[in-house]
Formats: structure tokens, C-alpha cells, sequence
């Protein structure tokens, strides 16, 4: 090889930035707001990351204000909510259990 020449290095041909509506985020962020996992939503939609789809709930919320916010709360008081009733629920079946037993 000769010093005089350089390698050129193929690049990757760079990819189109996508553009979404504001309606394809709105519902992406509900399908997150609704429990879906983000990762499953982004597989989904087609979306490259998590990381977006977190972004739009940010601004959602900030665009929502108060009423955005008040929904995010009562998002976390229902999920909270539901993780004692399971177990509640969990600590029944074992007393049915141990209590319906033939001794």
C-alpha cells in the first residue's frame, strides 16, 4: 500500500429524521398512561426509543398543566392501590389454603 492513498471509509448513509403528529404522540403517550410498558409501545409504533416516547409524556404534562399533573397522580394512587389489593388477595388464597385443608 502507498502512503499517498487513504482508505475511504463507507459511511452510513444517515437516516431521515421522522417527523410525527401531534395526535401519533398523543395517543403513544396514552398507550403508556394506560400501563401499556414503553418498551412494547415502541415496538409497536415503530418508535426508536423509550427515551421519545418518555419526552412526549413530559411535554404532555407540562402543556396539560394542572390537569396533566392531577391525572399523573391519580395514575400512581390507582397503581398503588392495585398492588394492595393483589396482595390482599394473594394472602386470602393462602389462607383459603392452609384453612381448607382435610387435618
Amino acid at each position: 500500500m502507498s502512503r499517498g492513498k487513504r482508505e475511504r471509509v463507507q459511511e452510513k448513509p444517515r437516516r431521515k429524521r421522522r417527523r410525527f403528529t401531534e395526535e401519533f404522540k398523543a395517543e403513544a403517550v396514552q398507550m403508556l398512561l394506560d400501563g401499556h410498558a414503553a418498551g412494547s409501545v415502541c415496538e409497536r409504533l415503530g418508535l426508536s426509543s423509550p427515551n421519545l416516547l418518555y419526552r412526549w409524556k413530559q411535554e404532555a404534562i407540562r402543556q396539560g398543566g394542572v390537569a396533566a399533573v392531577g391525572l399523573e397522580g391519580r395514575v400512581r394512587e390507582l397503581e398503588a392501590e392495585l398492588r394492595r389489593v393483589e396482595r390482599e388477595r394473594d394472602i386470602l388464597k393462602k389462607a383459603l389454603s392452609i384453612f381448607g385443608r382435610d387435618g
